[in-house]
């Protein structure tokens, strides 16, 4: 080898597998084609004259991938078409917890007699898609985070895709659960997407996941507990605190269209 271009002598020898050609020599050879395309082309001349067996294969193989090549590359799907982009596949069974929970109340509401107990299918409705949400956009519920992270779709409109995933499973199932038992939708609806859309907001500081955990809890622990052991509803689901929870909500959404830019580093948080 010259020290510009291999020689014609070392080229011949490792056209033709020579095993008078050293190992180091082979190597600088090979290392010297990757970054020199004059060499790479002689190296094509010489298979082609002095090993046409070579050629010919090559040029089957080139043939058969040009056949097979599609003429043209297939159109991208739009990311709002994507399954990926709607449910990554851990949420179905975090959506069907939360329904199992909704229909649980559901019965334990029509086989209630005793006057004054609270429906608890109303205390459950506000935070029965947090189950859901917890797993739209977390790390441990699904196995391609990192490579979903990593995609231009990231972030907060593929957060908002997932919610609405939920929610549209969701909520029918509250509503037919609600009219079943004479409930009003009015009554639960507005906090449950206070909830989900406070889990948001909340999920820019610790992570959607933690949020909707910490939320869900606080709920379970300061409303749904002692109302069952009281027997009384809490105030804050009647029709009073209607305007408290819509404020809620627009508070919520505010604080996630503020802090849009949060949800592309949630990959690290969740």
């Amino acid at each position: 080898m010259t020290d510009a271009h291999v020689t014609p002598e070392a080229l011949s020898a490792y056209v033709a597998g020579s095993p008078d050609l050293a190992a180091d020599v082979e190597w600088a050879v090979e290392a010297h084609l990757e970054a020199c395309a004059d060499c790479r082309a002689r190296l094509g001349e010489a298979v082609h004259t002095s090993a046409p067996e070579v050629s010919a294969a090559l040029d089957v193989v080139w043939l058969r991938i040009a056949e097979a090549a599609p003429a043209a590359p297939a159109p991208a799907r739009a990311a709002w078409r994507s399954r990926r982009a709607w449910a990554p596949p851990a949420l179905g069974p975090w959506i069907g917890a939360g329904l199992v929970v909704a229909a649980l109340a559901f019965l334990v509401d029509l086989g209630t007699t005793t006057p004054g107990v609270p429906s608890l299918i109303l205390l459950v409705a506000p935070v029965a898609p947090l189950f859901g949400v917890a797993a739209a956009w977390a790390r441990r519920f699904d196995p391609m985070h990192e490579l979903t992270a990593a995609t231009p779709g990231a972030g907060l409109p593929l957060v908002l895709r997932r919610t609405a995933a939920v929610l549209a499973v969701v909520i029918p199932a509250l509503a037919l659960a609600g009219w079943a038992t004479g409930l009003s939708p009015a009554l639960w609806l507005l906090p449950c997407l206070a909830f989900t859309t406070g889990t948001l907001a909340l999920g820019t500081l610790i992570g959607v996941g933690r949020a909707a955990t910490a939320l869900g809890l606080a709920w379970t622990g300061f409303v749904i507990t002692p109302a069952l052991a009281t027997r009384a509803l809490t105030p804050l689901l009647g029709p009073d605190w209607l305007p408290a929870w819509a404020a809620a909500a627009v508070v919520a959404v505010a604080v996630v269209a503020l802090r849009a830019r949060a949800f592309a580093n949630l990959a690290s948080r969740s």
